[in-house]
């Protein structure tokens, strides 16, 4: 299980490019590439890769759950939480919901998290950097400090990683947008990207 492979796997299921913009992007209007890393993420292998990368990111920290923002993070808490449990070092998942849940119990978190507590925030993508910050001032409202963010894929766009660093000071980003964009180039043109 390689970061190669992985990029592998996000360029044949996860990345999209168009000589014009037109992917609409949920925070940074259109572009001319899209990253939908469901596919990545839901793949079998993919998912195996992307659960040790991120759990190998955060194993050493002190920290009781990983989470963050519906839905692009759900799947990679999901995993993170299972392989820890399989190594014997029990990490905790949460999942942040865009709005407030209106109807049973209404709340912004689900998961069991308290005041004090130490997590890591995941998500798949980062462009503005707007739905992890979310997350990261959510689980800060009730008490809970975020010792590190892990990103499957960074746009390298409208300085999301420096907006999230803002909030969290230790990013990691697994994969950037120029890898993919040098593999696609190598892959699929001689030389008619303009990036």
């Amino acid at each position: 299980m390689t970061i190669e492979r992985l990029r592998e796997i996000i360029l044949e299921k996860s990345f999209q490019y168009s000589d014009e913009p037109i992917y609409e992007l949920a925070y940074a209007g259109k572009s001319k590439f899209y990253f939908n890393c469901k596919p990545t993420v839901l793949d079998p292998e993919g998912a195996g890769i992307i659960s040790q990368l991120v759990f190998n990111e955060i194993q050493e920290f002190p920290v009781s759950a990983v989470g963050g923002l519906e839905l692009g993070s759900v799947p990679i808490s999901s995993m993170v939480t299972l392989l820890s449990q399989l190594n014997g070092k029990p990490i905790k998942g949460f999942i942040v919901r865009k709005r407030t849940k209106d109807h049973g119990i209404p709340t912004k978190i689900e998961g069991e998290l308290t005041a004090g507590e130490k997590v890591v925030i995941v998500d798949d993508v980062i462009t503005t950097g707007k739905s992890t910050v979310n997350a990261i001032k959510a689980v800060q409202d009730i008490g809970v400090e975020v010792e590190k963010v892990v990103i499957l894929v960074d746009r390298e766009e409208h300085n999301g990683k420096q907006h999230i660093q803002d909030h969290c000071k230790n990013v990691v980003a697994l994969v950037k947008c120029s890898e993919i964009m040098d593999m696609y180039k190598q892959r699929y043109t001689s030389d008619k990207i303009a990036v």
